[in-house]
């Protein structure tokens, strides 16, 4: 259950603006979510904008919380990243308000567009750092850490947005992890050579 209203209201919007879309969605439409007048969700968020803000805001506090899966102890790897999308599986309503979102952010003058722009451009930055760390600067194809973390970002939204629509046929978490076996392709296993499958040599 929600802790507060204020939270409350930022997950009925989270829904909402899921389903319709910044521009479709209205805080009428929130606060009859919520059981509140216009006047009482404008009482915690000013203004729709503020309230779109408050939940990207939202959306990457509850992404990121699953980084205490597997004992990560908080650091961030490719297999913490698999884990995430493991877990919007069960996150439906917050994976198609990011999908919705983000597709609508490259309209013109779209209240999230910096916010978008921000959050891919520092995600390609630690993706690429992730990437060097544990597959090492030369990639398969010569592809470079600074190449993949795009790529790793548009196999994560396209994966995304093809679920959505078909669910029963699309593996996301299963797909994401055989791009990452690709991009693993040339990392030796414990006590092994690459591409050996850590047999000892003859």
């Amino acid at each position: 259950m929600p802790r507060n209203r204020r939270e409350e209201i930022l997950l009925a919007a989270l829904d909402v603006f899921g389903e319709r879309g910044y521009q479709g969605a209205s805080i009428a439409a929130v606060a009859e979510r919520v059981g509140l007048s216009q006047q009482g969700v404008l009482h915690y968020f000013p203004s729709k904008d503020r309230l779109l803000a408050e939940v990207l805001r939202l959306r990457d506090e509850r992404g990121l919380d699953v980084i205490a899966l597997g004992n990560s102890g908080g650091t961030i790897t490719l297999d913490t990243i698999s884990a995430i999308i493991d877990y919007n599986r069960e996150r439906r309503g917050i994976v198609q308000s990011f999908t919705v979102l983000s597709a609508e952010s490259v309209l013109d003058d779209h209240p999230a567009a910096d916010f978008f722009r921000d959050r891919y451009r520092e995600s390609r930055e630690w993706m690429a750092d992730i990437v060097r760390a544990e597959c090492g600067p030369d990639l398969p194809g010569g592809v470079t850490p600074e190449q993949a973390a795009p790529l790793l970002l548009a196999v994560m939204d396209g994966l995304q947005q093809q679920w959505l629509l078909q669910p029963d046929e699309i593996d996301m978490p299963g797909l994401f992890r055989a791009f990452l076996a690709l991009l693993r392709a040339n990392v030796a296993p414990p006590g092994g050579r690459e591409g050996d499958g850590g047999a000892s040599p003859e």
